[in-house]
């Protein structure tokens, strides 16, 4: 049975995308619950990772720096230079304060 290179490259994708979500969830996730806030995986593709940011993330003024820490923690981890989309994430609850 041989492979295809279509197929073989999807399922390295895949595999990527696996690595990183569990990297996010099990390594940096922790990291950030403990001032009350977490993110999310959503994807990742061609270098650009995409986090939903929810608790007192998604409301937090200094966002950028804890986007700027996860990409320099991945770097370091994992040795890839990656773009990150921060999705704010509010409770429905705040959506009329």
């Amino acid at each position: 049975m041989r492979i295809s290179s279509r197929n073989k490259d999807q399922f390295l994708i895949k595999r990527k995308d696996n690595a990183m979500k569990e990297y996010i969830e099990n390594v940096l996730a922790p990291k950030l619950q403990g001032d009350g806030g977490w993110v999310e995986f959503v994807s990742y593709e061609n270098k650009k990772l995409t986090l939903i940011f929810r608790g007192e993330c998604s409301k937090c003024l200094i966002l950028n720096r804890c986007v700027d820490w996860i990409a320099q923690q991945i770097k370091e981890a994992k040795g890839e230079t990656v773009e990150i989309t921060a999705v704010r994430k509010k409770p429905f609850f705040w959506d009329n304060v």
